[in-house]
């Protein structure tokens, strides 16, 4: 279940929903990363491996592995 760091993830869903399965959905990234959000272009600070976009909602994930850049981070969905 667990492929360490060469798992690929084609959507933001699986990013999230894999970190939720592992508990590492709280926990805090070692760097917040900028992220401009991809529905609203709010830009934010992501501080967690999940977080959303305070202004609408947009539920953003990535991986401890790859946490360090914001190229990694993609979006799941609204309210997801």
């Amino acid at each position: 279940m667990h492929n360490g760091c060469s798992g690929d993830h084609e959507s933001g869903k699986q990013i999230v929903d894999k970190i939720r399965m592992m508990g590492f959905n709280s926990s805090p990234l070692e760097a917040p990363l900028e992220i401009t959000c991809t529905n609203c272009d709010t830009i934010f600070q992501m501080e967690s491996m999940e977080s959303s976009c305070s202004s609408c909602g947009m539920v953003y994930g990535v991986t401890p592995c790859h946490s360090s850049s914001a190229q990694f981070v993609k979006a799941a969905g609204i309210n997801y």
